[in-house]
C-alpha cells in the first residue's frame, strides 16, 4: 500500500478534532400540522438525499411545540443517523428557523470563528463514500455519533478552505447550470412529440402530402360524426371523418384463468410508461404471483389502460400473453399505428378521462371508449401520417440520448471536481502564491491547537 502524500499544509486527523455531532430532538408526530404562517418545519432523514437537506417536503410543528437548541440552519450539514437512507447527508437550504428531529445529526464547527461553514461541500463529498461504512445493526443500520466523529478527514489550512469552498461554489454553480438546461430538455421534447401527435391527427403534418395526392378518399362506408357531448366536432381536412372509436376498433374481451399459463407474459398497467407508450420491464404469470382472470392478448394489438385513463398508458405489444382486468385489448381496424397514435394524443386523452359534467373518471367503460370520435383520415393517409411521426420521434429518441450521455458526462464531472478538492489540486497555484497562509500560525497544526483551547476553556458549542 502506497501512503497517502497529502498537500503542503494539510493533515489527517479525526473529525471530531474539527466539528461535532448534535442530535435532534424527538418531535412528537401528533403534533405535525400543515405549513402556515406560524409554523416551523421539522426536518427529518426523509428531506436528506445526499447532497441537499430540503424542507419542501417537511412536516410543520406550531411555535408552541418548538425545542430551543435544536435550530437548523441555512449551510449546516446534516446526516441521516438511521432507517432506510442510513448514511445519506446533505447541506440545508431552506426557511429558518428550521429544527431537527431525532434521528438526524448536525455535523457543526465546534468554534466558528476558527471554521470554514463554506466548506460543507467537500465534507459531504468526502464523507458520502465512507459513511455506511461505520453503521451498525441489520435491516435498519445506525450511526452513532462518536463513530461519525472518529472518521479520519484530509483538513487544509483554515485560509484554503475558504479558498476550496469558493472554487467549489464556482465551479459546481456552473455544472448545476449545465445540469438545468440539460434536464429541461426532456420536457421540451415531451411537448414535441405532443405537438407531433396533434399536427398528425389534424392533417397539418401531411398537409403538403395531400396536395400531392388529392385522389385519395376515405373507402369505408361509415356513418361520421358531427358533434360529441353535445358540442360541434372540429374542421377536419377533406376527405377526413369523424368516426365512433368502435367503428374504427373492437374490445377483444377474452378473459380466462391465468394458472393455465403460469409461463405467459403479464402486462399490467404499472408495466406501460405514462403517455409514451413504452412497455416497461414485466415478467410472467407466475412471477407476479397471478390468481384472478385476465385477458388474453396477441401479438399486433393494443393495450390500453382503461383504469386512471388520465395517465394515458397504452402499448403495442409484438408477443401474446395475459394483461390485467383493468386493460383493454383492442383490435384495430385501420392502421394500428395511427389509432395508438391518436391514443396517445392529448385531445383523446381528456376525452377519456372526463365524463360530460368534466369530472375525472376513475375508469372508462367499454361503451364511453366506444363513443369517442376518432379523426380518421383515408388508409393511404394513415400510413404516411405513421411513416411522419415514427421519423420525427427517432429523432426526438436521438437527442434524447445524447441528453442522457451528457447528463452521465455532468455527474462524472461533479464527482472529478471533488475529487480535485480532495486532493488539493483546486487550490495548488493558491497555495504556491501564498506560503505563509498554510504554515506557522496559520497551519491546520496551529488551528487544531486554537480549538483544543477553546474546548478546554469550555468555549465548545452545545
Amino acid at each position: 500500500m502506497f501512503e497517502e502524500v497529502l498537500p503542503d499544509g494539510w493533515v489527517s486527523t479525526r473529525l471530531g478534532n474539527y466539528m461535532f455531532l448534535k442530535n435532534g430532538f424527538a418531535f412528537k408526530s401528533t403534533d405535525y400540522v400543515d405549513k402556515s404562517e406560524d409554523t416551523f418545519p421539522i426536518i427529518r432523514i426523509s428531506n436528506i438525499d445526499g447532497k441537499l437537506a430540503s424542507d419542501k417536503s417537511a412536516a410543520h410543528i406550531k411555535s408552541a411545540n418548538i425545542a430551543n437548541g435544536f435550530e437548523v440552519e441555512n449551510g449546516d450539514l446534516l446526516i441521516a443517523m438511521s432507517g432506510a437512507t442510513t448514511g445519506k447527508v446533505g447541506v440545508y437550504q431552506g426557511l429558518m428557523p428550521a429544527y431537527q428531529n431525532q434521528r438526524v445529526g448536525n455535523l457543526k464547527l465546534i468554534v466558528d470563528e476558527l471554521g470554514s461553514k463554506g466548506f460543507r461541500n467537500y465534507l459531504v463529498a468526502f464523507l458520502s463514500p465512507d459513511i455506511l461504512k461505520i453503521a451498525y445493526g441489520g435491516a435498519q443500520p445506525n450511526i452513532s455519533g462518536s463513530a461519525i466523529e472518529n472518521m479520519v478527514v484530509n483538513l487544509p489550512p483554515l485560509a484554503e478552505q475558504h479558498q476550496i469552498a469558493a472554487k467549489l461554489d464556482e465551479l459546481l454553480a456552473q455544472v448545476d447550470g449545465i445540469k438545468t438546461r440539460l434536464d429541461a430538455i426532456p420536457k421540451i421534447l415531451k411537448r414535441f412529440r405532443q405537438s407531433v401527435l396533434a399536427a398528425a391527427v389534424t392533417g397539418n403534418l401531411t398537409q403538403e402530402w395531400r396536395k400531392v395526392n388529392p385522389g385519395i378518399k376515405y373507402s369505408a362506408n361509415s356513418v361520421e360524426l358531427t358533434e360529441f357531448r353535445g358540442k360541434e366536432l372540429g374542421m377536419l381536412p377533406k376527405n377526413w371523418q369523424w368516426l365512433k372509436f368502435d367503428q374504427v376498433a373492437s374490445v377483444a374481451s377474452n378473459l380466462q384463468d391465468p394458472l393455465l399459463t403460469p409461463e405467459a407474459f403479464h402486462i399490467a398497467p404499472n408495466h406501460i410508461e405514462s403517455g409514451t407508450g413504452k412497455l416497461l420491464e414485466y415478467t410472467t404469470v407466475s412471477e407476479d404471483k397471478v390468481t384472478s382472470s385476465k385477458h388474453r392478448f396477441y401479438d399486433g394489438q393494443i393495450l390500453y389502460s382503461k383504469i386512471r385513463p388520465y395517465l394515458c398508458k397504452a402499448a403495442i405489444v409484438s408477443f401474446s400473453g395475459l394483461c390485467s382486468a383493468d386493460m383493454y385489448p383492442i383490435n384495430s381496424k385501420i392502421n394500428t399505428q395511427y389509432l395508438f397514435r391518436w391514443i396517445l394524443s392529448h385531445q383523446f386523452t381528456y376525452w377519456a378521462s372526463n365524463a360530460e359534467s368534466r369530472s375525472v373518471l376513475p375508469k372508462i367503460n367499454q361503451k364511453d371508449l366506444g363513443i369517442i370520435p376518432v379523426p380518421t383520415p383515408p388508409l393511404q393517409e394513415q400510413t404516411e401520417i405513421v411513416r411522419r411521426v415514427e421519423q420525427l420521434f427517432a429523432y426526438a429518441d436521438q437527442i434524447e440520448q445524447r441528453v442522457k450521455d451528457a447528463q452521465a458526462r455532468v455527474n462524472h464531472l461533479t464527482q472529478s471536481i471533488l475529487a480535485k478538492a480532495f486532493r488539493g489540486e483546486l487550490t495548488a497555484d493558491w497555495r504556491a502564491q501564498n506560503p505563509d497562509l498554510i504554515s506557522g500560525e496559520n497551519s491546520v497544526e496551529a488551528l487544531l491547537s486554537k480549538i483544543k483551547a477553546e474546548r478546554i476553556n469550555g468555549k465548545r458549542k452545545k
